[in-house]
């Protein structure tokens, strides 16, 4: 099993313009019969090499602001700066771009396609922002082993343990050098054995490659290995708490 990691020190955490900032963030969504308010106003900074873990009970709107700092949707009110550069000021097409080359994505349920194998579901999105296929496949087979799978590169999903498939989905989160991962329950389809080897990897990755990871999660054992917890409820921000 991989040796078990300390939680990164704050003061490797730059302080520089923010990775990531929202201000006054709001999302309603509008059935045409009722109004549901998602996000109320939320504020958050995230520095770059920073990991923030967001928590609280279901529904209060983790993933809602997940899906809405990295432009996957749209908002109601406020604004979410990337680097210092708003959201609202790029086009779709803006977006979807500065989305494929700047950030990675970490979901539940590994949304790897099933006939491709793990090195092919790596490089795709190299492929996809028009990468050579040479230099794809390389920096696809040096990202799986960084994750510790070199030697499952040739085999497709059905034939990796899930600790495996969620590895491959971290590699092709990774392939780009994005400036920011987002994972949504990174662990949550993973038992307690596989659940801690992914938690140590993302706590590598951000120390030894200062990846900064906007985490959603459950599990507490992420909470505290992460540089800050912010708590939501109801669609807001009600804590912040550094583990101790």
């Amino acid at each position: 099993m991989t040796t078990t990691l300390s939680r990164p020190a704050q003061s490797e955490v730059t302080t520089s313009t923010p990775m990531v900032k929202a201000i006054g963030v709001t999302k309603v969504y509008d059935t045409g019969r009722v109004k549901v308010p998602a996000l109320r106003g939320v504020d958050l900074t995230i520095q770059h090499g920073e990991m923030v873990a967001i928590m609280g009970p279901s529904g209060c709107g983790k993933t809602t602001l997940l899906n809405c700092l990295s432009g996957l949707d749209s908002i109601t009110d406020g604004d979410v700066l990337i680097e210092g550069v708003s959201l609202k000021s790029m086009s779709d097409r803006q977006r979807t771009r500065y989305r494929a080359r700047r950030m990675g994505f970490v979901f539940q349920f590994y949304n790897l396609l099933a006939v491709l194998t793990a090195a092919e579901n790596v490089e795709m999105p190299l492929l996809l922002t028009g990468v050579a296929s040479g230099e794809a496949r390389r920096r696809a087979l040096e990202t799986l082993d960084l994750v510790g799978l070199s030697e499952r590169a040739d085999n497709r999903p059905g034939e990796l343990s899930g600790g495996e498939r969620q590895r491959v989905t971290i590699a092709r989160a990774l392939v780009n050098d994005p400036a920011i991962v987002w994972a949504d329950e990174p662990t949550g389809d993973l038992d307690s054995t596989n659940a801690e080897e992914i938690i140590n990897l993302m706590c590598r990755l951000n120390q030894e490659r200062a990846v900064t990871f906007a985490l959603v999660t459950h599990d507490i054992a992420i909470g505290r290995r992460a540089h800050r917890i912010v708590r939501m409820r109801d669609g807001a921000i009600v804590d912040e708490v550094i583990p101790s």
